[in-house]
């Protein structure tokens, strides 16, 4: 055989001459097992819809001095200045391992920190980049998991959590570095539990509010004197009650603190607090969504308010001096995320997202409306103009309750019933929202499929009811959510009943699994994702800090009922029933869903001879970042649903 280099504008695969055709080569970092080759043309025809990129907003940079972005331009995630809206996007880090997020100095701009992992395996370290001389300098500790990192208001100090575990459980130390010497920290308090960490300092400087998850249905707010150490309960529900609240954020004389709560609604509403009361007031309650983050305006004057609403991303702004609300309009439709205030003018950064959009940085002029892009990012040779805008669909389950999810049709040149792509999201307190399909589009544009994202029961955004609706032993009813779905596609005129692949990733992954062994006679095939195939042997084996968050959703398998009913509803109990083929991925380094979880249900799947591909990146964690195993990773999905579905 001779080797030689494939080169072009888009990727670079390494590929394998024959007399047949050329092959793609995995690199090195990559193990396969039961996967065939996958062919030069086919990388060519799907990498047209993976060579996409996007950018999200990651912060302002003093006065006229632009923002800060992340994007991609080599295998990874890095931190990019862009001095003005459409200007060119400087590259200001340079590591292997992707840059997660950056949080500008306030009042100074001259640097920032951000957090980096190693392989993906989350122990996370905090860094501090100085803009002027690009030195980087470690704040944390090196080997522990670290999280969080906020500066005080001037600048001066960081806080951080870190996350760690004992035969007792988890606990969370926070960690305060004085940039007077960057390298030096001083511990501010221990823990108990591994959902801790800061919100926000009072403008003086003097307390901290902080945020404890318990789980996404339980949440409370604490103040922490940061001298003395003394931590004052600020909202925090009594032990029998399920009440999710978070924010923290000091108004400018530190009198009350701005917070979200479920505690009086289905939906999280925003409203203030004052030190040692109840809230005294409520801004978004005519609003029966969620309210997902916010930010307070330099001047202390105004709330932005971001509201998730049935998917789509809406801005409100509150005039905090006399409780008023009104909604921010003429922002482009889609998914928005991470909102942030201009330090000096009365302008909002935020990331977005759409159907043709696979996601750009924005701002918004709080005053007059005016929306400005900042970036461009390139969506590859794709014209995604022609992108159909994604239907929000709706279907009966066992019970009668109402479950929907969001419907992506192919051109109408595909004509007759169409296979479908059902992708189901993680979580599980997760939600599929409407935006850029990416890599996926591949399968909506070219072969011709339907994908469908379903929000089954326990998915996030309906409500607090619905987001129980799955808990522990009512794990089940959340699969037969799925079983109706496919009885809706059977009524559904232009979908194939028969011609069904379902994917999904960690505890959609799961969900996959679920569906393969319980209703394998209804699908043709699956692609499970860093899945759990057992959630018993999964909570014995995740990260130590993690086990007491998940076991308030899944059940806690030290219980015998319980233990007993997460082994007799796992996958893996039930893979005999798997019939159909299925495609593994994993990464090697997965904190979450650990490896184990995949090899045990390949190896079942293999003893009881069902067909299975399996793939293992071996620098990659809780799913794949590297932009070299993440195109291998899809060129064989692309392959593997392509020899399952029927033409």
């Amino acid at each position: 055989m001779k080797l030689r280099i494939l080169l072009s504008v888009s990727f670079a695969v390494v590929s394998i001459h024959s007399a047949a055709q050329d092959v793609v080569a995995p690199n090195s970092n990559l193990v396969l097992s039961g996967i065939p080759e996958i062919s030069t043309d086919l990388a060519r025809d799907v990498g047209r819809y993976s060579n996409y990129r996007s950018a999200s907003f990651s912060g302002w940079l003093p006065g006229d001095d632009g923002i800060l972005i992340s994007t991609r331009f080599g295998n990874a995630s890095q931190i990019h200045r862009v001095a003005a809206p459409g200007a060119t996007r400087e590259q200001l880090t340079f590591f292997k391992e992707p840059v997660r997020g950056a949080s500008v100095r306030p009042e100074r701009g001259d640097s920032f920190v951000f957090v980096r992992d190693t392989g993906g395996d989350e122990f996370y370290q905090i860094y501090l980049f100085d803009m002027s001389t690009g030195d980087t300098t470690l704040l944390s500790d090196g080997k522990k998991r670290n999280s969080s990192p906020l500066w005080n208001h001037d600048g001066s100090r960081v806080v951080y959590a870190r996350v760690d575990a004992n035969d007792d459980g988890a606990f969370t130390e926070l960690h305060l570095a004085d940039l007077h010497d960057a390298t030096k920290s001083r511990k501010l308090i221990t823990l108990d539990g591994g959902g801790w960490g800061p919100v926000d300092f009072s403008h003086d400087g003097k307390r901290l509010s902080l945020r404890e998850h318990i789980s996404v249905n339980k949440s409370n707010i604490w103040i922490l004197d940061i001298e003395s150490g003394e931590k004052t309960p600020l909202l925090v529900s009594k032990a029998d009650e399920l009440v999710a609240s978070r924010g923290g954020l000091f108004s400018s004389a530190g009198e009350n603190v701005y917070i979200t709560t479920d505690k009086f609604s289905e939906f999280r509403q925003a409203g203030a607090i004052g030190r040692d009361s109840e809230p005294a007031v409520m801004y978004s309650d005519q609003i029966p969504w969620d309210v997902t983050q916010m930010d307070l305006s330099p001047d202390g004057e105004t709330l932005a308010l971001l509201t998730n609403e049935a998917g789509i991303g809406v801005l409100h702004l509150v005039d905090v001096t006399n409780a008023t609300i009104q909604k921010l309009e003429g922002l482009p439709v889609g998914t928005i995320a991470g909102i942030r205030w201009h330090p000096t003018i009365p302008v909002i950064g935020f990331s977005l997202r759409s159907a043709k959009t696979p996601g750009d940085a924005y701002s918004v002029n709080a005053e007059t409306g005016a929306v400005t892009r900042w970036t461009y990012s390139e969506t590859g040779p794709v014209d995604t103009d022609s992108f159909r805008e994604p239907e929000l669909v709706s279907w009966t389950s066992f019970d009668g309750l109402e479950i929907t999810g969001f419907l992506y049709r192919p051109p109408a040149k595909f004509t007759g019933k169409r296979p479908v792509l059902m992708q189901i999201h993680g979580g599980p307190e997760g939600q599929s929202r409407p935006g850029y399909l990416g890599s996926n589009n591949y399968f909506v544009q070219e072969l011709g499929m339907a994908v469908l994202y379903p929000n089954v029961r326990g998915s996030a955004g309906f409500g607090k009811t619905f987001l129980r609706l799955d808990n522990g032993f009512k794990r089940e009813d959340s699969y037969k959510d799925i079983n109706a779905l496919l009885d809706w596609i059977e009524d559904e005129p232009t979908l194939d009943e028969d011609n069904v692949i379902v994917r999904g990733g960690s505890y959609g992954g799961f969900m996959t699994l679920a569906v393969s062994a319980f209703y394998s006679d209804r699908i043709k095939a699956s692609v499970d994702i860093v899945g759990i195939s057992n959630l018993r042997t999964f909570l014995e084996n995740t990260q130590g800090y993690r086990r007491d968050l998940r076991r308030v959703e899944y059940g806690d398998e030290r219980d015998p009922k319980m233990r007993a009913f997460l082994d007799r509803t796992a996958p893996l109990t039930n893979a005999h029933l798997i019939k159909k083929p299925m495609l593994v991925i994993q990464g090697a380094n997965d904190p979450r869903v650990p490896k184990s979880e995949s090899d045990q249900i390949v190896e079942t799947l293999r003893i009881n001879e069902t067909p299975v591909w399996y793939l293992v990146a071996m620098d990659e964690g809780h799913g794949f970042r590297k932009k070299a195993n993440s195109d291998f990773a899809f060129f064989t999905t692309a392959k593997f649903i392509k020899e399952n579905i029927e033409k």
